[in-house]
Parts: structure tokens; C-alpha cells; sequence
């Protein structure tokens, strides 16, 4: 994912103003005048996931939109969104982002309260421990270009894109050094956002503007290693995915361990 293709930009654009229309490989291709094949290629390539796999994903974070900002009823939004089975949306729903689609339109006041008791109790929240020394891990420090009071969200996922409850993940206050112990050997993409204090509870639900990253190249964690990759944190671009896993969910884990 190292290499730009700016053709990337224009059918990612093209994906975001066409979202309610059926959106074919073949359409995208032949939106930046390339064929199926080397589109597809070329996109995973620079995004680390094919392009239907990204539409799918922003269909998704188009219903996340439209659950919190519309009366439409779940079935409505399924077929909004293209979707032909609601059990299948449900299912899929309930999987990337963690919480069923009637549960997250139901979920603005427990994210409010969550930020809350996150702010309370920021103090409380100390770094994590270097003390594994036996155990792979991954760690670095948290930079960020633009200055922030609030917390950081770091996680490891088995795909480069924000969906589903990372495998492994901490909460940070502010920009400091992070540390994720007892990391199994495997392939992982790291990725974090901020959630900062004062901001509202629906910018919490759908974050589009939160400063983020996202490792460009896997991590490749073997027994016993010790990983260090730096957290820079930027403000979202055009190719960077949708963080479809809800904050609120990985807030109140975190408060749930910090109550243990």
C-alpha cells in the first residue's frame, strides 16, 4: 500500500456520490478507465481491501447516517442501502460495527453517558505496563498533528479497515506512550481515533472527523517479539475507510475493565 494511484481518489469519490446505486467492479473500472482486473488490483493494493469489499463498507457507514439522522424504518434503510435480505444486513451489521441496527439508533444517550464517565475518570487512566517482557507485544508513542484533549483509541484488526472489536486494544488520555502485551503471533493492521471531550454524542456514533491512522503495511507479530510502531495521528483522508466499529461499545469495555 505504498504506491498513490490517484485514479484511487477519483473512483473513491465516485463511490461516496453514486453510494444508493448499484455499484458493479465493472462500473468502477470503467469510471477511471481501467480494466476489472487491474482496477482491482491496483486498488487493493493502495487500500488493502478490494473495492467491493470498501463499497459494502461504506454502504454500512451510510446506515449507520441513516439510523441516527432518519425515521426510516431498519427494513427501509436494508434497502436503501441495496441490501435484499434484512437478516443478512442484521447479521453484518451487528458484526462490523457491534451492536444490532435497532440497538445503535437507540444508542445516542449511553454514548453520551460513556464519554462522561470516560472524562471523570480520565485520571484514573494509567498508561499501559512495559513490564511483559516474555511476551510479544506491540508498542510506540501516540503523536498527533493537530493538539486534542480527549482519549485515543488504539486497536489491532485482522483487516485494514476499523470494523469489529479489535483483537487487541487499549484507550489512551491525550498523546503518551501506548503498549499492547501478550499479542499472539499473526498479521495485523493497527488503527486509532480520538475521541475528544465536549464533542457530541451522534459526532461520537459517526466518526468522520476524528483525527485517525491506519498502519499501511501489516504487522507481522512471531513469538516472543517486540514490535514498535509509532501512532500518528491525521486528520481523515480521502482514503482512509470508514471506522465502522462504534466507539461507544469500545468506551463502555473499557469502563467495564476499569470498574473490575
Amino acid at each position: 500500500m505504498n504506491v498513490h494511484y490517484p485514479e484511487i481518489d477519483k473512483a473513491i469519490t465516485y463511490i461516496h456520490n453514486h453510494i444508493y446505486d448499484p455499484l458493479s467492479l465493472e462500473a468502477l473500472a470503467k469510471h477511471v478507465s481501467y480494466s476489472p482486473y487491474h482496477f482491482s488490483r491496483i486498488f487493493k493494493e493502495r487500500m488493502g481491501i478490494s473495492p467491493l469489499y470498501y463499497v459494502s463498507s461504506v454502504k454500512l457507514q451510510k446506515a449507520k447516517h441513516l439510523l441516527l439522522h432518519t425515521n426510516l424504518s431498519v427494513r427501509d434503510i436494508c434497502e436503501e442501502i441495496g441490501q435484499q435480505s434484512l437478516g443478512t444486513f442484521t447479521t453484518r451489521f451487528s458484526e462490523k460495527v457491534g451492536i444490532a441496527p435497532s440497538a445503535f439508533r437507540h444508542s445516542t444517550p449511553q454514548a453520551y453517558s460513556h464519554l462522561e464517565a470516560l472524562r471523570n475518570a480520565n485520571e484514573r487512566n494509567s498508561n499501559p505496563s512495559f513490564l511483559h517482557r516474555n511476551q510479544a507485544r506491540v508498542k510506540g508513542r501516540v503523536n498527533s498533528v493537530i493538539p486534542f484533549e480527549g482519549v485515543v483509541f488504539i486497536g489491532l484488526f485482522p483487516k485494514p479497515i476499523p470494523e469489529g472489536i479489535p483483537l487487541y486494544g487499549t484507550l489512551l488520555t491525550g498523546q503518551a506512550y501506548y503498549c499492547l502485551p501478550n499479542v499472539k503471533p499473526g498479521i495485523y493492521y493497527l488503527m486509532a481515533t480520538t475521541v475528544t471531550w465536549g464533542m457530541q454524542a451522534t459526532d461520537l456514533l459517526l466518526p468522520a472527523q476524528t483525527l485517525r491512522t491506519r498502519s499501511r503495511k501489516p504487522i507481522k507479530v512471531e513469538a516472543g517479539s517486540v514490535i514498535t510502531e509509532q501512532v500518528h495521528l491525521y486528520p481523515p483522508r480521502i482514503d482512509d475507510p470508514p471506522i465502522l466499529i462504534s466507539l461507544q461499545i469500545l468506551m463502555k469495555q473499557f469502563l467495564s475493565r476499569m470498574q473490575q
